[in-house]
């Protein structure tokens, strides 16, 4: 279709060069006015009845005044009074605007689309009779399917194999491969990349989190920003407006010199006036560049791996000043590690190790499998009894080579009566106490780690300017104040349940001033992150409420893409500011300049379609910058 496009403009713009050159050189033929004129329009036909068929349809429609009625009526116009290279010219570079705009709004899609629709076309399963190659939408729920290296994984599901490695750039925008072990989530549109890898399907081909998140960024453009909006409303309104003031700028001196002697009026000069104004007057650069400028920045940002659900939380992050995060999958890992292990007298810090290992070695509670990957390799004699009693809330019981032995906290020692240092009370992080044979063992601290970029996303999130960042967790407030105090936050508040976390941002946002955004997993975290201004789910992909709930996802988990979502969203508005007053500037002194005389059509064309232009490739120019 381009192509095609591209050979109507070629045509026309020959004839209309030979044209001029033909009447520059006076040649004799073609001073003929009939000649000129059936050589103008044959120029004028593959450009303009287009035009006036789209002219035609929206009218049809309801819409009369529309760009395409302007530029035909200024092109008809430039016919009646004889200037034919003008008019012909309306419709040539308005073509070529047209076409920069077409291109660069495909352009926009096709990034959008090669980013996210990477679902493959066939699925390999494991079935009784061997390996079937079947489309997605045929695999059921439960069966197993295999990626080979090199394949994309069709299917959301849960890894069989033992350990494997796939790039996720596609869908998280991190060149570094990911490591997926057994029972862990595998998601559609990730590549194997060290060997074949079996995962048992978890969701059909409808509901993967690839398709969902596809159908997002797709269903983006109906939620217009604000500006967005306006543009749209203004441009109905504005469209017949300019018109009758066209039809005022023709008629109203006409008026006069019928009042006013010796005023001498030219309904050919008026008319080409009038004419002038229509074209300048079009409102393509705010139609096109402001929605393509919303559409870049959703673009940019789904490169990187953050989710805008729509234009207008595109703008909505730029007004935020109040952040509130989440501790634990957030600013933390949401994985436990043994951070100190600290023996009483007579044990030695691998003999406590050991012991609380053995006696966690059959938990599956996240700070007992802490533990035990503290020890990979656990001494022989060190086993523990098959009768073990796990206490809710406390600890457990157990015995380890033929010795009584409680891990667990303060209430289990002092439940068995057991004298321990009071001072662990005070200590930081989640401790494990010990006691064997009624005697005090030791601690061990166990804490959630912080992910590796947390003090640099809250660094960057001042640098934006954000007067406020708050963390709440449900966590003991010791560990919440000793993060906030690591990653420089100012406040932070701890031993929170999910209704806790609603009221303090209800407190915050009773102040009109503040602008919060929450930041969460988008599971437990659902009621504040629909409550906020803008609703920020980390690691959303895999979580249906993140995707409902949330106005922004973070697909990469990393809390250092929320600065850079706030930076996206202020230099689209910027970009989208920029063509508003570039094209209003432009046009209004062509406007003032076209009214007095002392523009012509010429001038008007690039007033249009140049400054059409420009607003383009300034709303293209964010998918190409760096943040």
């Amino acid at each position: 279709m381009q192509k095609k496009e591209m050979l109507k403009i070629a045509v026309s713009f020959v004839l209309l060069a030979a044209g001029i050159f033909l009447s520059a050189a006076d040649v004799p033929f073609f001073r003929d006015g009939r000649i000129r004129l059936v050589w103008y329009l044959a120029a004028y036909v593959p450009v303009g009845v287009p035009v006036l068929r789209e002219a035609w349809e929206t009218m049809r429609s309801g819409e009369i005044f529309s760009e395409f009625t302007l530029m035909s009526v200024a092109a008809a116009g430039a016919f009646l009074i004889g200037e034919y290279p003008e008019g012909v010219a309306v419709m040539v570079f308005y073509a070529v605007g047209e076409l920069f705009q077409d291109r660069a709004v495909s352009r926009a899609k096709r990034s959008i689309g090669a980013l996210l629709d990477v679902r493959p076309e066939t699925a390999a399963v494991v079935r009784e009779k061997g390996i079937e190659t079947v489309s997605p939408a045929e695999v059921r729920i439960g069966e197993t399917i295999e990626v080979r290296v090199g394949e994309r994984v069709p299917l959301d599901g849960i890894s069989e194999s033992d350990a494997a490695s796939f790039d996720t750039s596609a869908l998280t925008g991190e060149s570094v491969p990911r490591r997926i072990g057994r029972g862990e989530e595998v998601l559609a549109g990730m590549i194997a990349t060290e060997n074949v890898c079996r995962i048992r399907v978890a969701r059909p081909a409808g509901g993967s989190a690839l398709s969902r998140i596809l159908d997002l960024v797709r269903n983006a453009a109906d939620r217009k920003a604000p500006a967005e909006l306006f543009i749209r409303k203004f441009a109905r309104i504005y469209t017949p407006a300019v018109m009758a003031a066209a039809a005022l700028i023709v008629a109203v001196p006409w008026v006069w010199s019928l009042a006013a002697s010796g005023f001498d009026y030219d309904f050919g000069d008026w008319l080409y006036r009038g004419l002038v104004f229509l074209v300048v007057s079009c409102p393509c650069a705010l139609v096109v560049s402001v929605p393509l400028g919303y559409f870049g920045g959703i673009g940019a940002a789904s490169r990187r791996g953050i989710l805008f659900k729509g234009s207008n939380y595109l703008d909505a992050i730029t007004k935020v000043n109040t952040v509130v995060m989440d501790k634990t999958g957030t600013l933390t890992k949401g994985v436990f590690e043994v951070q100190q292990v600290v023996p009483a007298e007579g044990f030695s810090e691998k003999q406590l190790l050991e012991t609380v290992a053995a006696t966690e070695m059959r938990s599956n509670h996240p700070l007992a499998r802490a533990i035990v990957r503290a020890l990979p390799e656990m001494t022989p004699v060190f086993h523990s009894s098959s009768d073990a009693k796990e206490i809710p809330g406390l600890g457990i019981e157990t015995t380890v080579n033929g010795k009584e032995v409680l891990a667990g906290n303060a209430k289990l020692l002092g439940h068995y009566g057991v004298d321990f240092p009071p001072e662990t009370d005070g200590i930081p992080g989640t401790i494990v106490l010990c006691a064997v044979e009624r005697r005090y063992a030791g601690y061990i601290v166990v804490a959630d780690m912080p992910k590796e970029d947390a003090r640099d996303a809250v660094a960057g999130l001042r640098k934006e300017g954000i007067r406020r960042i708050v963390m709440l967790s449900g966590d003991r407030q010791a560990i919440v104040s000793r993060l906030a105090a690591d990653l420089g936050i100012g406040q932070a508040y701890g031993d929170l349940l999910p209704e806790g976390k609603v009221e303090r941002i209800e407190r915050l946002k009773a102040d009109p001033a503040n602008v919060v955004a929450f930041v969460g997993d988008g599971i437990n975290d659902a009621p504040a992150l629909a409550l906020s201004d803008v609703g920020i789910a980390m690691g959303g992909l895999g979580s249906d409420v993140a995707v409902e709930t949330a106005d922004v996802i973070v697909q990469t988990d990393q809390p250092g893409r929320i600065p850079m979502a706030i930076r996206i969203g202020r230099a689209t508005r910027r970009i989208v500011m920029q063509n508003i007053v570039l094209a209003f500037a432009v046009k209004l002194a062509v406007l003032a300049l076209g009214a007095g005389g002392l523009a012509t059509l010429w001038e008007a064309v690039f007033a249009d379609v140049g400054v059409s232009l420009l607003a383009v490739l300034n709303a293209v120019r964010i998918m190409r910058k760096r943040f």
